[in-house]
């Protein structure tokens, strides 16, 4: 599998940084906790997947993602909500999960507090932001039925929801 080439239903592990475009970084990954996920399953934003389309263990690329290809443009929504109705431990840039009337679990980030109210966004906190990915491919190996019936890897253990 040394010379597998990274294709849909290929499990990736990635070494990454990603910047900026003033060069400051955002995320990058550690030696022991590298970047793995699932190809062609929405695992990682589209425009990195299509860079890493075709690349194998050993190659680095460059690739410059924009925000319709990232993580969307900035709506600029917000909404204010009691802090009653938040975790107690609720801190600006916490993410968060709720349902939307339709009942579909939606992400939001928090990105104020203001005395006994929080300020929320749909926006992810990149939303609007062009990505500046270094990565290096360290691994790809085929996906196991159980992760592709799942839509994303598991981790040596076998079964691992961390992210």
């Amino acid at each position: 599998m040394a010379d597998a080439l990274i294709r849909d239903d290929s499990v990736v592990s990635l070494q990454y940084v990603l910047r900026d475009g003033e060069g400051n970084v955002l995320d990058q990954s550690e030696d022991n906790d590298l970047l793995v996920y699932l190809h062609g399953h929405e695992n990682i934003v589209p425009g990195l997947e299509a860079a890493l389309t075709g690349k194998k263990v050993g190659e680095k690329i460059e690739a410059v993602v924009p925000p319709e290809e990232g993580y969307g443009e900035a709506s600029g929504e917000s909404e204010r909500v009691p802090k009653s109705a938040m975790p107690a431990d609720v801190e600006v840039g916490m993410d968060l999960l709720a349902q939307d009337p339709d009942g579909e679990v939606v992400p939001f980030w928090v990105i104020a507090i203001e005395g006994d109210e929080v300020v929320v966004t749909p926006d992810h906190p990149l939303a609007g932001v062009t990505l500046h990915f270094s990565v290096e491919v360290m691994e790809v190996r085929a996906a196991t039925k159980e992760e592709l019936e799942h839509g994303h890897p598991h981790g040596p253990d076998g079964h691992g929801h961390g992210h």
